[in-house]
Formats: C-alpha cells, structure tokens, sequence
C-alpha cells in the first residue's frame, strides 16, 4: 500500500494538470489578443523567438524574489543560535521563491506557458498554485519566528501549532482547487483570506509586548507589518480605481503589480536592515 502513495499522488497530479486548463481566462484571450491587452518583447535567442510579456513589471518581481532571498540568506548568517532568525531566514527564502514562480507565470513567459499553442488562453497554472502556497508557507514561517521571538511556554506553542495548521488547512484546499479545479480555491483573495487572521496576530502580538516591554525589536517589527498592509492597501486600491487600464491608454505600463512588487521591495530592504539586528528569541 506505501508504495502504491506516490503513484497516486503522481496520477492526481498529472490528472490535475489537464483540470487546470479548463479554466479560462477572464474574459477570453487567444494567444494573439494576449499580446495586445499588455507590454511586450520579443527576444531573438540563436533561432528562437522569446516572448518576454511585461518587461518592467517581470524586473520588478525577480528583484522581489532576488531580494527576499538575499534577505533570507542574511538572516541565517547573522543566525547566533536565534531560532527567530533562522525562521525568519526560511520565511524569506520561501518568499523569494514563491515571487520568482509568480513572476515567471504571471509576467515573464506568461504567453508560453497560457497562450501558446492554445486556441483560448487559460486563467492559471501550477508556477502560480506553488506561488500561492509558497506564500502562505512564508506568512506561516514568519508566525513561527514570531512566535519564538515574541512567546514563551504554551503561548509560543500554540502560535507554532497555528502555523502548522493554518499552511497545512490551505495546502489541502488550493490543491482540491487546482486538481477538481474551483477557481475561487486558487485564487489571490483565497491566499489573503488566510493570511489575514496570521498578520493581525503579528499586530495584536508585538503591539502588546510594545506596551508592555518598550522593546525596540517590537517597535521594528509593527513598522514592519504597518508597512505590508500599507503596500497591500495601496495594491488593492490602484487595482480597484482601474488607474492600470488609464495609465496604459496613455502608452505607460505600471499596473497594481508594479505597486505591489515595489512596496514589498522596500519592505524586504527594511526586513535587512532593521528588523534582521534586533530580532532575538524570548528568553
């Protein structure tokens, strides 16, 4: 029975992959209209032809994800036993990861991988499903650094065990979505729904502390997540306001994305640069 596991999961998944380009995209696109809703270029690389969709907005997203891992990786460097920091590192890898699958399917090769050879093309694919619980997993990795940063005893034990929870409950819910497939299940409000509940509890957490404590690790920490719902804020009223669909009438290509990468680009910038020092387990 064990090893009959993996070959069901590989049939699932591969099943999964014909159920996921039956969803369309919205509203329809065919390969040729694809290159007309948005920025792009065509590469000559020796005899073959590369469409590169989104030039700016695909360099904005892989310097997220080059930046969330440099981050991630600084964090281990400057680890010094801090469990806290060690997860702080993996939360940012996986972060990293996650906007350079975005950036790939979303943006980057967007028509190779919706459009072509397609006669319409899909919503989705599996670089974005594995960006989407990849994200998760990093909002959840950052729950257990808090946790061992900012917690003790069954307090810290019961954020961890949220956080194992809560990536676990999603894991099972985007990949029903992906593999039955529920388009809402894999979706970016899916994603925010849960992580939501875990970013307030970073508010409700460090606020406290800060009250209590005056510790300048917990006053770097709600600048932190003052300036993640900032970004997210302002991405989802440019998105919202329509200002992509006005600015690109107007010949310029800078849409809620762009908002989005750049905002967390300072912020990864500032995870480096004052939160990296000062994080350190409770004792």
């Amino acid at each position: 029975m064990r090893r009959s596991i993996p070959w069901l999961l590989i049939i699932l998944l591969l099943s999964g992959c014909a159920r996921l380009d039956a969803i369309p995209y919205t509203p329809p696109q065919t390969a040729a209209t694809w290159l007309t809703i948005q920025p792009y270029a065509a590469l000559r690389v020796a005899a073959h032809e590369i469409i590169l969709v989104q030039p700016s907005t695909t360099f904005f997203v892989y310097l997220l994800g080059v930046l969330a891992i440099g981050a991630g990786l600084y964090f281990f460097r400057i680890r010094q036993g801090q469990r806290s920091r060690l997860w702080w590192g993996i939360a940012l890898v996986l972060w990293g990861a996650g906007a350079l699958l975005a950036g790939t399917s979303y943006e980057a090769f967007s028509y190779v991988i919706k459009c072509a050879g397609r006669p319409a093309c899909v919503w989705t694919s599996w670089w974005e499903v594995f960006y989407l619980i990849l994200s998760v997993a990093s909002v959840d990795a950052m729950l257990v650094a808090e946790a061992y940063a900012c917690a003790t005893g069954r307090l810290r034990r019961g954020l961890i065990l949220y956080a194992a929870a809560n990536l676990a409950a999603y894991g099972v819910i985007a990949l029903i979505g992906a593999l039955v497939p529920v388009k809402f299940l894999i979706s970016f409000e899916l994603l925010i729904l849960f992580a939501a509940p875990t970013i307030l509890l970073f508010f409700i957490l460090n606020g406290w502390r800060y009250v209590k404590l005056k510790d300048r690790m917990d006053l770097a920490l709600l600048g932190a997540w003052v300036w993640l719902v900032v970004t997210l804020a302002a991405y989802f009223l440019y998105l919202m306001l329509g200002i992509t669909q006005t600015v690109w009438a107007r010949g310029v290509w800078f849409s809620e994305n762009d908002v989005l990468h750049i905002g967390l680009i300072v912020w990864m910038i500032y995870l480096a640069r004052v939160v990296a020092p000062q994080v350190r387990d409770a004792a």
